[in-house]
């Protein structure tokens, strides 16, 4: 069984529709169906079944599942056992992140560390928490860079985890609002502006009301810019901050903060690029420094 068909059979698996497993694994619809034949043909079993919901699982497919993906780990593990016999540290480094870490985090700290590691090849790729962690979980990125929510995958051994800044969180307001006191009662009554249940930056909200004995946050929908108030890491923010576009205000209470942590897939051995990269994360994107310098902080990582 080919790698390449396993990877197909896993991405129609997990879309249940030929065409978006075609745009997930850049092949052509035919390409794919063509591939899942070869695959069906080769074991002498039919691994999916049309229904109203799309393309359902077999028995043979949900077999044949678990294999693939344990397959193909160890194709990726034989890749890395290889990587780690050369002298130099070379390599493709996939890194994801949300766009807000992306670009007031992970921009100058990456150039750093791509100047001390010239011949690391480096690309990023920018997608919500959720979509991070699926492309994580089946190889197409290396790390995921994104805000801890409690909870989210604790029972998933897969990941290895660090913290690696705590970004404060703001309440923000429509200009105007930017006052310095004001009543955890009085916010209850307040319209929040808030992503759908299940973002990262929603479960931010309802943890900070939730902590302050006021149950979940009165979310009454998404509203138009202005119209309402937010709670969401100061970074994401920052610029229409400095802009006047929005204002702060005091949260009552102990300043609550949102952990920005790096996600990477445990291996049996992990590539000297990914291990370059997951020793030059210090606390709060210290500067990268070069191999042969010694750092104020060593951290040893678990692979």
């Amino acid at each position: 069984m080919h790698p390449r068909l396993l990877k197909t059979f896993l991405a129609v698996a997990r879309t249940r529709n030929v065409t978006r497993a075609a745009v997930e694994v850049n092949l052509a619809q035919s390409s794919v169906s063509d591939q899942i034949q070869a695959l069906e043909a080769e074991l002498g079993a039919s691994l999916f079944t049309r229904s109203r919901r799309g393309l359902e699982l077999t028995p043979a497919g949900e077999a044949l599942k678990p294999y693939a993906e344990e397959l193909l780990s160890l194709a990726d593990d034989a890749r890395a056992a290889i990587d780690a016999t050369r002298s130099a540290t070379v390599g493709r480094l996939a890194i994801g992140a949300l766009e807000t870490i992306a670009s007031a985090r992970l921009a100058g700290w990456l150039a750093d560390f791509h100047a001390v590691h010239p011949d690391i090849d480096i690309k990023l790729k920018i997608a919500g928490s959720g979509d991070l962690l699926r492309r994580l979980g089946d190889g197409e990125i290396d790390v995921a860079f994104c805000f801890d929510r409690s909870g989210a995958s604790e029972s998933d051994e897969r990941f290895a985890r660090r913290v690696v800044a705590a970004e404060p969180l703001v309440l923000i307001a429509p200009p105007g609002e930017n006052r310095t006191e004001v009543d955890l009662a009085e916010l209850a009554e307040k319209r929040f502006v808030a992503t759908e249940t299940g973002c990262v930056y929603r479960a931010m909200v309802d943890r900070a009301f939730a902590e302050a004995g006021l149950g979940e946050s009165p979310v009454a929908g998404l509203v138009a810019a202005g119209a309402g108030f937010g709670v969401v890491p100061r970074l994401a923010v920052a610029a229409v901050l400095d802009r006047g576009e929005v204002a702060e205000v005091a949260w009552p209470g102990p300043v609550r903060s949102a952990d920005l942590v790096m996600i990477w897939r445990r291996r049996r051995v992990q590539p000297p690029a990914l291990k370059a990269l997951l020793g030059a994360a210090g606390e709060n994107f210290a500067a990268v420094r070069p191999a042969d310098a010694r750092p104020r902080h060593a951290v040893s990582f678990p692979s």
